[in-house]
């Protein structure tokens, strides 16, 4: 019941994003839509769009590296508590702003779900803590990356079910999905409550402050081996959020997608990640090593993303995505690995930490800059998303044989590369 609980929180948490992508292409990027005003440029559509999702990563980035720390002090349940409420007054203030057609009361639902959606690390952490070995803390983040995938697909099929006519008839709207989301996340935080206990009891005084935010990912600059696996990381994750990000606002703009048919390439991205979760992680990490998995997924995503850069045909969308998904369902819960090798059982909370702070970073940026990058040629955020895995293999290619970095595959497994 207690992995059970961490891995519900993980869901609802992602659940949002996954939720919120397809029908904000439609407030914002769909010329038809009312929510912004008639005659709204297309540039000037990509620019809010931007703004609205980087402002949620950049929040993110903050909240991250402030409330996954304070996890470490006061408890994991109380920094998971706290996430659930932020992500309820997020989700409310969505719902009102669609319905009063209100860009900057979204873009406020938007930064306080950004600030409190720190479960994720929370959760690796406590996942971590619950690990007695380097394998079964391997497989617990494989389990993170399932619900994970859950959540994605969840998220998508709620949006597109919950706003589509022909399905529910008159009962839906592009609010409904943000109502059900709220009502979820109050489950969550009622199961949360009650049923999940500290693994870890001792409590340590608050040392900190508000400036943690800022020095949280300088402390890294002492740990050499840290640095090296959060710059491949970095990269790795812009280039993936490049997809992630924008490739609905892509199908919008090149092939005319509706909520309906982006919902369910969301719902494609989803299942591929749960299902290569649950068959392929487990046996991959048995046999191989860490390092050269990494190195050969986002090979793969980089030259996935590349032939869906180039393709026009909007049928073949669907498939193209899979490869890079894979890729990814891969590479993420193994770099995950990484980081927690990298540190001591008492540092777990701050370097996933780290992870999520590097992570909604890159995201942040990618979204700010891919904004004004889609006004100007609707490939540029994916081609930059390609150089991006290149970046990455460079530095894995530099990094590779020096001591350090090679002695995080000390547990790997006798066969394997």
């Amino acid at each position: 019941m207690l992995r059970l609980s961490l891995m519900l929180v993980v869901f609802v948490d992602v659940m949002g994003q996954g939720l919120i992508l397809p029908i904000v292409n439609t407030l914002l990027i769909d010329p038809s839509s009312q929510f912004l005003a008639a005659g709204t440029s297309h540039g000037t559509r990509q620019l809010y769009y931007g703004l609205l999702l980087g402002s949620f990563y950049i929040f993110w980035f903050f909240g991250a590296a402030y409330i996954s720390k304070l996890s470490d002090y006061i408890g994991r349940k109380k920094g998971i508590v706290i996430c659930l409420l932020g992500a309820l007054v997020g989700y409310v203030l969505t719902a009102v702003a669609i319905d009063q057609a209100s860009y900057w009361l979204l873009l406020a639902g938007r930064a306080i779900s950004g600030f409190t959606a720190g479960n994720q690390p929370i959760a690796q952490a406590a996942l971590i803590d619950l690990s007695r070995t380097d394998d079964e803390r391997t497989r617990n983040m494989g389990k993170i990356v399932a619900a994970l995938a859950l959540g994605l697909v969840a998220g998508p099929v709620f949006a597109g079910v919950l706003s589509d006519t022909n399905l529910i008839g008159s009962y839906a709207s592009l609010e409904l999905p943000f109502i059900f989301a709220a009502v979820l996340v109050f489950l969550t935080l009622a199961l949360v409550l009650v049923f999940y206990h500290d693994a870890r009891t001792e409590r340590r005084r608050i040392d900190f402050g508000v400036e943690e935010v800022f020095l949280n990912l300088w402390r890294i600059r002492h740990r050499p081996t840290v640095i090296k696996v959060a710059v491949i990381w970095f990269f790795s994750e812009i280039g993936l959020n490049s997809l992630f990000i924008y490739m609905e606002d892509y199908t919008i703009a090149l092939f005319g997608f509706g909520t309906f048919q982006n919902s369910m390439l969301m719902a494609v991205f989803g299942l591929v990640m749960a299902f290569c979760s649950a068959v392929l992680v487990g046996p991959l990490t048995a046999r191989f090593r860490k390092i050269p998995t990494v190195t050969a997924a986002m090979a793969v995503m980089a030259v996935s993303l590349a032939a869906f850069t180039f393709n026009d045909d909007p049928a073949l969308v669907y498939i193209l995505i899979v490869p890079v998904v894979v890729g990814f369902a891969i590479a993420y819960p193994t770099q995950l690995a990484l980081f927690a090798a990298s540190v001591g059982d008492d540092e777990q909370g701050w370097v996933m930490g780290v992870s999520i702070a590097l992570f909604t970073l890159g995201s942040g940026l990618i979204s700010l800059a891919g904004g004004a990058m889609m006004a100007i040629d609707v490939h540029l955020p994916f081609i930059a998303g390609v150089a991006s895995f290149v970046v990455a293999l460079v530095f894995v290619a530099i990094f590779w044989r020096q001591p350090d970095f090679k002695a995080l595959d000390r547990d790997a497994p006798s066969r394997g590369t």
